[in-house]
């Protein structure tokens, strides 16, 4: 049944005039997500099984991908939730939507087991992790950093500490929530919880 579905999406993607080459890139990202689902490691998935399950040949991987971290980084920002547009009505907002993203990535690592395995896998490869660190993790943090001094500039934030140590103390808790406590609540408002409690100091009311 998967695979009639995966053959009349092809179907449907040539019939709009979808350009081959971006139609390959689908297929070879979906062969890579039922070979998973079909149980099969990250350390066990070659080009070669990709390229057939895909029905693809070795070359039109290697002219996408230069090798299988590059092609599992991708597939994983395929799992997750996609990036959303910040408003870019104030970097405080902005801020707001970008936890909120980062909540969401974890509610789909809890509710999705395969999401789940995949990244479990992954930090047992270095090099996997490495990759994923320096295509996705790394450009979200600078993101974030960018943000905290638009706010600082905005007159949003104060402007007598480090952007980096702004940036952990409102990303460190969700982080902390996500990654490291798959026992805590992760409810809807977290964001602006953290954003409030961050803005207000924890020392108590005068």
């Amino acid at each position: 049944m998967r695979d009639q579905r995966r053959e009349c999406g092809r179907d449907t993607e040539h019939r709009r005039g979808r350009p081959r080459s971006e139609a390959a890139e689908r297929a070879i990202l979906d062969a890579v997500v039922e070979l998973l689902e079909d149980g099969v490691p990250l350390g066990s998935l070659s080009i070669e099984r990709i390229a057939r399950t895909a029905g693809v040949g070795k070359a039109t991987i290697y002219r996408r991908w230069q090798g299988k971290e590059e092609l599992f980084v991708d597939v994983l920002r395929e799992m997750e939730p996609p990036e959303p547009d910040l408003p870019g009505v104030s970097a405080l907002g902005d801020l707001a939507v970008m936890l909120e993203r980062m909540r969401r990535r974890g509610v789909a690592q809890r509710s999705s087991t395969l999401l789940h395995n995949v990244i479990v896998q992954m930090k047992s490869r270095p090099k996997l992790w490495e990759e994923y660190h320096t295509k996705i993790v790394g450009p979200r943090r600078a993101a974030t950093i960018d943000l905290i001094r638009r706010a600082v500039a905005a007159g949003e934030l104060r402007d007598d500490l480090d952007a980096e140590l702004m940036s952990d103390l409102l990303i460190g808790p969700m982080l902390l929530r996500t990654l490291h406590g798959s026992d805590r609540s992760l409810d809807e408002d977290l964001g602006e919880q953290i954003i409030t409690a961050v803005l207000q100091g924890l020392a108590p009311r005068g």
